[in-house]
């Protein structure tokens, strides 16, 4: 008996000693200064963020545009105006007087544009490059 009634006693006196539960309201408070917590967090964050950043841009290789000589981007230039005036060439060849597209075939050197009537009115405009046989198709309102 006594050893039970020891064993009351010790738990009485550690339920005596334990402090009691209370439960309080949990807030929340955003770390990230964008969503409204602290400024003095940004900065952290940041480099938080760079160190674990793994991303390393592109390197700039040598022939990009700001190292080329003035002979090449003349070339380029003229090679552009060229092929805009060829594109007028064409394009002048396949819209009519009324500034409708006729159907129709067009070859140039190196490609072949074949504009075709479709459904309601549409038309199909089918540009194919002869030297590596890969085409390009879209579809327009012809205005009628």
């Amino acid at each position: 008996m006594n050893h039970t009634l020891f064993r009351s006693a010790v738990l009485i006196a550690l339920a005596a000693a334990m402090p009691c539960a209370q439960a309080t309201t949990l807030v929340y408070q955003p770390v990230n200064p964008n969503f409204g917590g602290d400024a003095a967090n940004g900065v952290n964050l940041l480099n938080e963020a760079n160190a674990q950043n793994k991303y390393t841009a592109p390197s700039q290789s040598s022939s990009s545009s700001t190292s080329e000589s003035s002979l090449d981007q003349f070339n380029q230039e003229l090679q552009q105006a060229i092929l805009s005036r060829v594109a007028s060439s064409v394009t002048n060849s396949i819209v009519g007087t009324d500034g409708t597209l006729k159907p129709g075939t067009i070859s140039t050197g190196n490609f072949t544009i074949v504009v075709s009537a479709i459904s309601g009115g549409n038309l199909q405009i089918t540009t194919t490059d002869n030297t590596t046989g890969a085409s390009s198709t879209f579809i327009i309102s012809n205005g009628q």
